[in-house]
């Protein structure tokens, strides 16, 4: 297959990492793969296994960017593409202009929970497959009413699993238990409920390095000022390292004693399946992707949103019990293995293609 990934996403994040993952494995399955970027974007480098040929770069800041699509339209006609997959909410309507003169049939992924606006009922007619990322988002499609539902297949993200199940981090000298986390500071991923679940860590054990790696995007950072205010206020700073972003995801989860998700909401958590393929026990909060990751008590251990008290105590009673910690990891990374490989998403993705080409619906919801 013809396929051309639109995403004008100038930062990387879980959707952007999802889009070059699926692209590389996608071309090295022998389809012949494209891409449209915004100038600059950093998802140019992640796209190792397209050749630069096959890379438009467009001005997209703008959905009814009229040149951007007209210019679109045409390459997408020259090189006989035959899905167009997008990606990112303001790509949409980018995408659904650029077929509109051609063959080609429309694929969407949605990556989040939030509402869509209503006028996609009527840009997005021509959609013929939305995929969600876990079935907390093909229901909140579904509730939304701006698709068939009989167009929105879920397909939950995939990694590498190798490359985090084979992680290896030596530690020097005497090892101090590490507890973290990883995800953009932002009061949604629950930074700071971790923070007070440190604190109270610390009343028991004082021996415990915290780990909060994540960059914040806010435009004036006031989220991460937030968090380092509170820290010095539960006076922590000797305990917790904000060490920002880091791109070895990998070595930073094998590292972890015990990985923590303290999301508020999380349309699927990316961040869990990765801890979980790394052999790292997960403590999630019941957002709503972790409960579909997760099973309690045999593959992580789940707790309410926003109770500091029970994250710490989860975390207190998983460092106190090695036995637990390591039946609680080898569950998980079986788990990751069996239901978040990278090659079980690219063949469910695969298959959603050839029925959007076929023109016939879904024959299941994927899992």
């Amino acid at each position: 297959m013809r396929i051309l990934q639109v995403c004008s996403a100038r930062e990387i994040g879980g959707g952007e990492i999802h889009l070059a993952d699926l692209s590389n494995a996608l071309a090295n399955r022998g389809h012949e793969v494209f891409a449209a970027l915004s100038p600059g974007s950093p998802l140019r480098d992640r796209l190792s296994s397209l050749p630069s040929g096959n890379i438009i770069e467009l001005p997209m800041r703008n959905a009814l960017n009229v040149a951007t699509a007209m210019k679109l339209s045409r390459f997408v006609r020259e090189q006989s593409i035959e899905i167009v997959h997008g990606h990112v909410a303001r790509d949409y309507l980018l995408a659904t202009l650029t077929t509109d003169r051609s063959e080609s049939r429309l694929v969407l992924t949605r990556h989040v929970l939030f509402p869509m606006h209503r006028i996609n009922r009527l840009t997005l007619r021509r959609t013929s497959r939305v995929i969600a990322v876990s079935q907390a988002v093909a229901d909140s499609l579904v509730a939304q009413n701006v698709f068939d539902a009989g167009k929105i297949v879920t397909i939950h993200n995939g990694i590498d699993v190798a490359r985090f199940a084979n992680a290896k981090v030596e530690h020097a000298g005497n090892h101090r238990p590490r507890v973290g986390m990883i995800g953009h500071i932002a009061p949604i991923k629950g930074q700071e409920d971790f923070v007070r679940a440190a604190e109270i860590v610390n009343q028991f054990r004082d021996d415990i390095e915290f780990v909060i790696a994540g960059e914040d995007k806010s435009d004036s950072r006031e989220n991460r000022q937030a968090l380092e205010k509170l820290i010095c206020e539960l006076k922590m700073e000797e305990k917790i390292r904000l060490p920002g972003w880091t791109d070895d995801v990998a070595s930073f989860l094998a590292s972890l004693d015990v990985y923590v998700s303290p999301a508020r909401s999380e349309p699927f958590g990316l961040s869990i399946v990765e801890a979980m393929a790394a052999g790292v026990p997960v403590v999630a909060t019941e957002s709503e992707g972790a409960r579909e990751i997760i099973e309690d008590h045999e593959t992580g251990r789940l707790v309410p949103i926003g109770e500091s008290d029970a994250i710490a105590g989860t975390i207190l009673d998983l460092l106190e019990h090695e036995s637990e910690r390591l039946r609680l990891a080898e569950n998980a990374r079986v788990a990751a293995s069996e239901h978040f490989s990278l090659a079980r998403m690219v063949e469910q993705t695969e298959r959603v293609y050839a029925e959007a080409l076929r023109g016939t619906l879904p024959q299941a919801t994927a899992q």
